[in-house]
């Protein structure tokens, strides 16, 4: 766990940095699947529907707001279905107005949200749509988790029958909106699918509210068993195929979706959960406190390591200034450092008495050879001065 979570700060970190290059790609991939999704389902316009397009108004949009996406989103969907039907087009055009008056004008800035529905529906996964929005969101999240289930439904629907909405004479453009509106307004597995949705996302918020231990887990779970039953209990009910394998996928990828999302927005610790009492004038208070889980990233330490040859090479340059910052004095150093090592207070009177003999003699000889440095005056007087108090003595 421990190591889990040194990789979530990392990541933290790396997204502090890198923040506005990571958005833009998660935005280009959510492009990718949007515009993918409507060519591949009511790709009537070859010119718009090719992939080279797709990745074209994806790599656009994913430098501009998320609004902006949606918006291009929907005028590409009325244009591809202009070419099936204007029929289909102006009812089309009619949903996403009620769309924008109920939902987009109210919060402009979330109106990304719809896509994710439809996106999770096309990867066969709708379950993850209350899960994700009841841990992160309100109980408002259902306007943009039934429009957006609508949305795909339109799609699906007009991929469907697309053969039978091609506009002809006057009995065909009659019978283009009794099946348009038959297919989707009155779609039984449509509005099966958005009362799943809006109930298990109030039950996954209600569950999360909860001031209970491992609430996340707990809801994550009962969201994905709520949204699995409801969905066999209502195709049986009202005669709706279904498939198993899409449901269990879907409730394994929602209750996954569950734990990611507790991993990077609670982490907390229940073992250490405090229950704190306290009071006012007005009120009593009983908190429930759980300490989050922190860790501690570990530093870089980086090591320089010599190679032994560089290594000798230094050592013996070093050597070689060291020679040739000493002329002159190395032949005497071993007086000089019996000199500096004597102490006047410890030895005796004779060792004394020879030390001082010894270096005079040392003395008088560089003088004579013209050796003698400015240090080696100085010891020459701090002797002479030893000797100067030996005489006294």
């Amino acid at each position: 766990m421990s190591t889990l979570l040194v990789w979530k700060k990392q990541i933290q970190k790396i997204y502090a940095v890198y923040s506005f290059y990571i958005l833009r790609a998660l935005q280009f991939v959510l492009g990718i699947c949007v515009f993918g999704s409507i060519n591949s389902n009511i790709g009537f316009i070859e010119v718009i529907s090719s992939g080279v397009c797709t990745v074209v108004l994806s790599a656009v949009f994913a430098f501009l707001p998320l609004n902006a996406m949606v918006l291009a989103a929907v005028v590409l969907m009325l244009v591809q279905l202009y070419e099936l039907s204007l029929i289909v087009a102006g009812m089309s055009l009619a949903i996403f107005l009620v769309m924008y008056i109920l939902y987009i004008r109210f919060a402009p800035q979330k109106a990304w949200l719809l896509l994710v529905p439809a996106v999770a529906f096309v990867f066969k996964i709708p379950f993850v749509i209350p899960v994700a929005f009841g841990l992160l969101g309100t109980p408002a999240m259902v306007v943009p988790a039934a429009l957006g289930t609508m949305v795909y439904y339109i799609l699906h629907s007009v991929r469907v029958t697309s053969s039978a909405l091609q506009s002809g004479g006057e009995k065909a453009m009659l019978d283009s909106i009794l099946l348009f509106t038959n297919q989707v307004i009155v779609n039984k597995e449509m509005w099966m699918m958005v009362m799943v949705i809006i109930l298990s996302l109030l039950i996954v918020y209600g569950v999360r509210t909860r001031a209970i231990n491992h609430a996340w887990k707990t809801a994550s779970v009962v969201g994905a068993v709520v949204a699995a039953s409801l969905s066999v209990i209502g195709s049986i009910l009202l005669d709706i195929r279904f498939s198993v394998g899409m449901i269990v996928l879907s409730s394994i990828a929602a209750i996954i979706t569950g734990l990611v999302l507790e991993f990077f927005f609670l982490a907390v610790d229940y073992s250490r959960i405090e229950t704190l009492q306290f009071e006012d004038d007005e009120y009593y208070y009983y908190v429930k406190a759980i300490p989050k889980i922190g860790v501690a990233v570990p530093e870089k330490q980086v090591k320089h390591i010599t190679e032994p040859h560089e290594e000798k090479k230094e050592l013996s340059g070093r050597k070689m200034n060291s020679e040739k910052s000493s002329f002159g004095k190395k032949r005497f150093e071993p007086e000089l450092q019996e000199t500096l090592a004597i102490d006047t207070a410890q030895v005796n009177e004779k060792d004394l008495e020879k030390s001082v003999d010894e270096l005079l003699l040392t003395r008088s000889l560089n003088e004579e050879l013209g050796l003698e440095k400015p240090q080696d005056k100085v010891d020459l007087g701090m002797t002479r001065s030893i000797e100067s108090l030996r005489t006294k003595e």
